[in-house]
């Protein structure tokens, strides 16, 4: 099973409309809230590989197990920020290939070069 971007926000709708009454409706008004959820998922995939270890994320059954269901509240709560700032799943799908596209032309090593050597450093 693959899922696309646009069956997990139709998945987030579903499950937002099942709890229309208790959640904060799906406006930008909201958005930051649901940022900071994601943030708090986030340390929790963090917790587990400093508690747990890379090794274990990828060996040991039980931790990957809660790990990868950290990693979907994650992307749970990116949908629902998607969704109450009103973008599209194509729109961010075309955000995501343009964005691809520009990294594969990027010189990362040069980029960081200049960054920490004050060459066109726009930070220092």
């Amino acid at each position: 099973m693959d899922l696309s971007i646009a069956q997990m926000m139709t998945m987030q709708q579903d499950l937002y409309a099942r709890h229309a009454g208790q959640w904060s409706p799906p406006e930008p008004e909201y958005g930051k809230e649901f940022m900071l959820y994601l943030v708090e998922e986030l340390g929790e995939t963090i917790g587990i590989l400093k508690k747990k270890g890379a090794k274990a994320i990828v060996d040991d059954p039980l931790t990957r197990q809660a790990f990868l269901e950290e990693m979907a509240d994650v992307l749970m709560y990116y949908h629902e920020i998607l969704i109450r700032f009103h973008v599209s799943p194509e729109e961010i799908s075309a955000a995501y290939i343009k964005k691809h596209n520009r990294n594969m032309g990027r010189d990362y090593s040069g980029e960081y070069a200049k960054l920490y050597t004050g060459g066109d450093n726009i930070h220092g």
